[in-house]
Parts: C-alpha cells; structure tokens; sequence
C-alpha cells in the first residue's frame, strides 16, 4: 500500500529546481528546520512527513521503503514531475534509495545521510514495533535520545533536541510501528549497482545506528558514490550540525547541476 504524506514546509524561488527533503523515523521536518534556508537560497525546498509523524496522516495498513519512496515519487509529480534533488536522512535516506531505484527519472541526485542500505535486525525493529504498541513511543524517549544525539549535541541545541524528542512522543504510534515493520523488511545492497546518479552517503561520528561502515557501503556500492564524515554528530546531523550538512549539500548539488550545465554545453 501507498502510504499518505503531507508537504509541510517549502522555501525557495517559485518554480525554481525541486529540492526533496526527507525525514528520520521519530521526527518531522523539525529535523531541517536550520539547514533549509541555506538551501532554499539556490532552490524551491519541499520537506515531508513520515506516515503519523508531523502533519501526515497516520497509517493503518503495512507499507514498505518502496512504497513510501512511490509516495515521494507522486508528491514529486504533483509538484511538477522533477527531476529532483534529494537528501534523507535514516528512513528518509533509505527512502531515497529506493526512490533511486524505482522512479530514477524523478531524480538528479541523493544525499543519504546517516542511513545505509539495510539499517539494524529485523527482529529488533520488530521488539520495537511491539514496544511502541504496548506502550506508546513515549516509551522510547530516552533510548531514543541516546541514538539520536552527539554527547554535546543537546547542550548546544537543547531546544531543537527538545522538540525532536516531542515530535516523537507525538507521533501515531500504529504508524511508527509500521515504520519499524518497514525497516525490518528493507534492504537494498544487491541492487546499489542499478543506482547511476550522483549520490552523497554522509554519517555522523558518532552514529551507531548507521555508522561508517553502511555509508562506505553504499558509496561504494552504487555507480557514483562518495562518502562524508560529519563531525561531532551522531544520528540527526541536520539538527546536530546543520551548517555544516548544508555546507556538504550545497557543493553536491551544485556540482551535479554544473554537471548537467556542461552536459548541455558540450552537447
């Protein structure tokens, strides 16, 4: 099944070149709430919201990564066809994968951060999914906390690390769970070399969900990739370290448009 997602924050030139922001399971586009308008200098930035998460709807039935990377590929559509730029960051970034891979015209290049091919056990996303059932994602608060956060990082942003851990508190609980089946079942590294643009595979320091080692995977793995360290950040380096992600985006993006420039040029 398709999943339902919300657009819920653009910046940028009207009808300027479509820029796709992806979240992390647990957070809304809170995550890029300081790196937008950095971005939205160059393009028309569009962020959107996990099934139950920020303003989408929640879900009641099973979805896959494909599916939801299906839902981004028909947002992309309604606002105008693309192709687009993206950048994800965990689920948002597998996400982008998948979208890689199913829609490629719909896609310039990728940013995949804090993310990786295949993320963690499938059983224990499934011990998750049944925890946030039994007791709601409040339940995951604080583990959530550790994952998420460099050792400095709620101390230098403690108010937009207080308003991610809210966001998951306040996310459906059915569609977290669902979430967690989804990861359970994804994974992407046999099909990496189908993937042909451009794509930027960046982890945090710190990340022990998704750490050096699924980001070289993947830049190795597909046909044009390259790997990024972001300093003392762990899992969210967008609200971590947001200057320094959108210093990474901007020169990925701007290189694969003076590619296409060129392209054009020489054509």
């Amino acid at each position: 099944m398709i999943p339902a997602i919300a657009i819920t924050a653009q910046a940028g030139p009207e009808g300027g070149p479509l820029l796709v922001l992806g979240p992390s399971l647990g957070t809304s586009t809170i995550l890029w709430a300081d790196v937008i308008p950095s971005l939205a200098a160059r393009w028309r930035v569009v962020a959107w919201d996990l099934p139950g998460h920020g303003a989408s709807p929640g879900a009641a039935e099973p979805f896959t990564v494909g599916e939801l990377a299906d839902a981004v590929a028909r947002r992309i559509e309604d606002l105008g066809g693309g192709p687009a730029l993206y950048a994800g960051v965990s689920l948002g970034g597998a996400t982008g994968l998948e979208l890689c891979l199913r829609h490629p015209r719909l896609v310039r290049g990728a940013a995949i951060v804090a993310s990786g091919a295949q993320l963690g056990d499938p059983a224990a996303w499934a011990e998750r999914a049944a925890q946030v059932r039994a007791q709601s994602t409040s339940a995951l608060i604080t583990a959530s906390a550790g994952r998420w956060f460099a050792p400095e990082s709620i101390a230098r942003r403690p108010e937009l690390s207080g308003r991610l851990l809210h966001a998951l508190r306040e996310a459906d609980d059915e569609s977290y769970a669902l979430c967690c089946e989804a990861l359970a079942a994804y994974d992407v590294r046999d099909r990496l070399g189908e993937i042909e643009v451009p794509v930027l595979v960046a982890w945090g320091e710190f990340d022990a969900v998704a750490p050096e080692s699924k980001s070289a995977e993947v830049a190795a793995g597909v046909r044009d990739g390259r790997a990024l360290r972001i300093a003392d950040a762990a899992h969210l380096p967008p609200a971590e370290q947001p200057d320094a992600v959108a210093d990474a985006l901007l020169e990925f993006f701007s290189e694969i448009e003076r590619r296409g420039e060129d392209a054009t040029t020489t054509g």
